[in-house]
């Protein structure tokens, strides 16, 4: 069956019949994802979400036109901010990082003791910390995310960061 074809039938509210598309170019979607991304998983992921997002526009795509230039940009653009937050969220875990107490002796913690530091925390205060200082959201975005009060929001992350520094100072 051509492309046209099996697109006019998905636009139509045939379903089903988008899986030859997405078998048609899943290998390709993949490689490029991985080429973008360097990671075979992450790669999985986003080319599983190009597909999902292009088959919720799909009523958008004009079928005169080929479908893998249009899906393309999807993923491309998908990949892009996936390395985007990727990157914002390795900054901030590295600006955690580097702005840990002064009082910790032992040089040779790495980002993945710092990530266990912060699974030892209580989940509250876990969460306030990852969507402050790895995600940048601010008090009014996280109070309403977690549908907490600001003030909770800003107690919350206090303590997460006292008891942070206190973990850290526990350190051998």
């Amino acid at each position: 069956m051509d492309e046209a074809t099996i697109l006019r039938a998905v636009i139509a509210g045939n379903k089903e019949i988008y899986s030859l598309l997405v078998k048609r170019y899943m290998k390709k979607a993949y490689y490029i994802a991985v080429g973008f991304l360097h990671s075979p998983d992450d790669a999985l992921d986003i080319s599983q979400e190009a597909f999902i997002k292009a088959f919720r526009a799909i009523k958008r795509f004009d079928v005169d036109h080929p479908f893998f230039p249009w899906f393309y940009t999807i993923l491309k653009n998908l990949c892009f901010d996936f390395l985007k937050k990727r990157k914002k969220k390795e900054t901030a875990l590295n600006d955690l990082y580097n702005n840990r107490s002064s009082h910790v002796p032992d040089a040779s913690l790495t980002r993945d003791d710092l990530w266990q530091l912060l699974d030892q925390l209580p989940s509250g205060q876990k969460e306030v910390i990852i969507l402050k200082s790895i995600y940048g959201h601010s008090y009014r975005e996280i109070a309403q995310i977690t549908r907490k009060p600001v003030g909770t929001v800003m107690s919350s992350l206090f303590y997460a960061r006292k008891n942070l520094m206190n973990l850290l100072g526990e350190l051998p």
